[in-house]
């Protein structure tokens, strides 16, 4: 026989997995998954032709010849670098082998597209500052 308490308990329980997420908790948690990635030097990406975007692909930022240099990439599939404009173009192939498209995708969030690879960077959107 079940007591009282127990069904309370079981009760509470039950009510607990079917509340429905709370979109603004989600939101948070992602944006401090997200803020904490890109601490880690983490971007998202979709290489190698894939239409989802995971943030397990890394930048580092160097300085060469021409300027600062970004080299992003993994490293089971390969690195890309690219290089810092100062034009209002974002970013270009300091590779050369393949021309970088870039596209605004949001505040402050670019993409490049490198062949059959995406990456997403910060980068300012809204004009010289």
């Amino acid at each position: 026989m079940i007591s009282k308490r127990g069904a309370v308990l079981s009760l509470l329980l039950l009510t607990a997995c079917n509340r429905a997420p709370d979109n603004g908790e989600l939101a948070e948690a992602e944006a401090r998954g997200s803020r904490e990635a890109a601490e880690n030097g983490r971007i998202e990406c979709a290489l190698e032709g894939a239409k989802l975007f995971d943030r397990t692909c890394t930048v580092e930022e160097m300085s060469g010849e021409g300027g600062t240099i970004l080299v992003v990439g993994r490293a089971n599939v390969g690195y890309r670098r690219l290089q810092i404009t100062t034009d209002g173009r974002g970013v270009v192939s300091a590779d050369g082998a393949e021309p970088a498209k870039v596209s605004i995708v949001g505040d402050n969030v670019i993409e490049v597209a490198i062949g059959n690879d995406r990456y997403r960077l910060t980068a300012n959107t809204s004009g010289a500052k």
